[in-house]
């Protein structure tokens, strides 16, 4: 019997994001075919099913659509001139959506040398995060190719809850920065209505409970504001050192932009004392320690 190759995906980096976005696309009724230089990655995903390839040349013998979820620029430079190679021996018509949040620069390079092979890549930043993915509170930032996106999008659907094309390649990074920017700023607003609440004499658990049911809550609020309570911040949705490089990224759009955003930059000064504090292995909802500090007085 012919397979039904749509219902067939590679994913590439079986981390954190890669791992819980493979175990949901099996759950959905995808056939996962994984690659990951890191055993213990490799092995966790075993578990829950992804068949293990060996390199990129056998990932491309099983599938055409590939999804990268990576953690450095060097693992995506990497990886697009491993397929290319690998692609040349099969003469595949390979398609790629592209997960991590990377610069735009590094998306366009990659995007280039790609398509100067015949493959082509869509940029697809996700919004959520580790604890997200695994309940599929995902959602996908597409852009690039629109044809291309239309036979990703049923994938897509198997892993998020809610799925954009926003046209043009790079719009969906953009958008992503966005969001982020909203997500650093909300995180250090919950840790100063935490911090306030409690210094008001109002029960924590009423904080949490009735500013998340109404007009000033957020979705950091709601993720962050109970671990700020009980002020444990492992095992971490993001860690604070892995932050560090999405504020990177969001202030050179600023600067590529020449726009002004004070409001980042006085929560950037809250994230960058938490790493001096030495609580970069922690979760984002860590910066509650720096307002608490603010307020002993």
């Amino acid at each position: 019997m012919k397979r039904d190759k749509s219902k067939y995906v590679g994913v590439v980096g079986l981390g954190i994001m890669g791992g819980a976005i493979s175990k949901n696309l099996i759950d959905s009724g995808f056939k996962v075919f994984g690659f990951d230089i890191d055993l213990n990655q490799q092995n966790k995903a075993k578990l829950f099913g992804v068949d293990i390839v060996k390199s990129l040349e056998e990932m491309v013998e099983r599938v055409d659509y590939i999804l990268t979820s990576l953690p450095k620029v060097e693992a995506l430079s990497s990886f697009s001139k491993a397929l290319i190679q690998s692609n040349k021996v099969k003469n595949n018509k390979i398609l790629v959506a592209e997960l991590s949040t990377f610069p735009i620069s590094c998306k366009n390079e990659n995007y280039n040398i790609l398509r100067k092979n015949n493959i082509l890549m869509l940029d697809c930043p996700l919004s959520g995060t580790g604890a997200q993915a695994l309940s599929r509170d995902l959602v996908v930032y597409a852009s690039g190719d629109e044809e291309s996106y239309r036979i990703f999008e049923n994938i897509f659907k198997g892993f998020s809850r809610a799925q954009y094309f926003l046209g043009e390649y790079g719009n969906g990074t953009k958008m992503k920065l966005i969001a982020n920017l909203l997500v650093h700023i909300h995180n250090v607003a919950a840790a100063e209505a935490i911090s306030l609440g409690i210094k008001g004499g109002l029960d924590p658990s009423n904080i949490c409970e009735i500013i998340g049911s109404g007009a000033g809550t957020s979705r950091m609020f709601e993720m962050r504001a109970p671990m700020m309570i009980k002020e444990e911040y492992k095992p971490a949705t993001m860690k604070i050192d892995i932050w560090k490089k999405d504020m990177e990224l969001i202030s050179d759009f600023l600067i590529s932009c020449n726009s002004s955003a004070p409001t980042f930059n006085a929560a950037k000064e809250i994230y960058t004392k938490a790493l001096q504090e030495g609580l970069g292995s922690e979760d984002t909802a860590a910066v509650y320690e720096i307002i608490k500090k603010l307020n002993i007085k």
